[in-house]
């Protein structure tokens, strides 16, 4: 809003003030001073001036400063009254904050239904286990709002300065992961904050613990609940096949993978072998592991 040049901003209008008060000033009123109407008394000559000869003409009728639109010149009128309410369609959310633990159910309390709960999982699995198949799936047929955050979806927003593990892990490319990992877990504990349940997908490797589940459990928070999918070897490197782009591994970086990821085993996290399960089998599973989970949380 503009304002003529060199004038302070007027003080808003209170009730009960004159319109002199209000946001027109008097070099926008006509007459010979600010609030002079028909009938006032004359203007006294300022001191060391003759006063004028002959009868004084009355002074011009003062309009009313709030009657009619203002002319263009003038700056708008204001008028005391509740504040505008946003009109930009702005929609303040709830802060995302770490998702805290679940709490253990009692034993003759009912197993809540996992389709229905707001949850945050977490799945682990090698490349080619079936992790992005089946988090979409679970999230596309649950019956309260999910969202599904793929790691390697993330990561793979930076296009120039791409830091492909294919050409070699080192530096640049580890930290490109962390910036997708803490990326990945602001998305999801601003999705938990507003209702929505998220599922998430890593290659997270057991004898990486603070980058990997760790890290996961800091940036999300203590009551994600990590499910790790570890099909046969056999499986893996078949459905690795498939894979084009630069998801797609050798046989022997995936037998690598495949080896270390063994080592969930004995860990305490629920592991779903689903070399024998379609995409819907295995959500399926998954959905009766996080009942058990929700109803006995891990410790991790």
């Amino acid at each position: 809003m503009q304002h003529a040049v060199g004038s302070p901003l007027p003080p808003p209008h209170q009730p009960g003030q004159g319109p002199h008060a209000g946001w027109a000033s008097a070099a926008h009123l006509p007459g010979p001073y600010p609030g002079a109407s028909q009938g006032s008394a004359p203007v006294p000559p300022a001191p060391g001036f003759p006063a004028p000869s002959g009868p004084v003409p009355p002074a011009p009728q003062q309009p009313p400063v709030h009657s009619g639109p203002l002319p263009p010149s003038a700056p708008p009128q204001h008028t005391a009254g509740p504040a505008a309410t946003d009109s930009t369609g702005h929609v303040s959310l709830p802060p995302g904050g770490p998702v805290g633990a679940p709490m253990a159910a009692p034993a003759a309390a009912l197993v809540p239904d996992p389709a229905a709960t707001v949850l945050a999982v977490l799945l682990i699995g090698p490349a080619g286990a079936g992790k992005t198949s089946v988090a979409k799936y679970w999230a596309d047929h649950r019956r309260v709002s999910t969202a599904h955050i793929s790691l390697d979806d993330v990561r793979e927003w930076v296009r120039s300065g791409f830091a492909d593990p294919q050409s070699g892990w080192n530096d640049n490319s580890e930290a490109q992961y962390r910036l997708a990992r803490r990326t990945c877990g602001f998305a999801a504990r601003n999705f938990l904050a507003n209702g929505i349940s998220c599922i998430l997908d890593d290659a997270v490797f057991p004898d990486r613990p603070a980058v990997g589940l760790g890290g996961w459990k800091r940036h999300v928070g203590p009551g994600l609940l990590p499910v790790v999918l570890l099909p046969g070897l056999d499986i893996v490197l078949e459905r690795n096949a498939e894979r084009t782009g630069n998801r797609r591994l050798t046989d022997e970086e995936v037998a690598r993978i495949h080896g270390r990821m063994a080592g969930w085993y004995g860990s305490g996290l629920p592991i779903i072998d689903n070399s024998q399960l379609d995409v819907p089998g295995t959500a399926r599973v998954l959905d009766e592991v996080l009942a058990r989970a929700i109803a006995s949380p891990p410790n991790w």
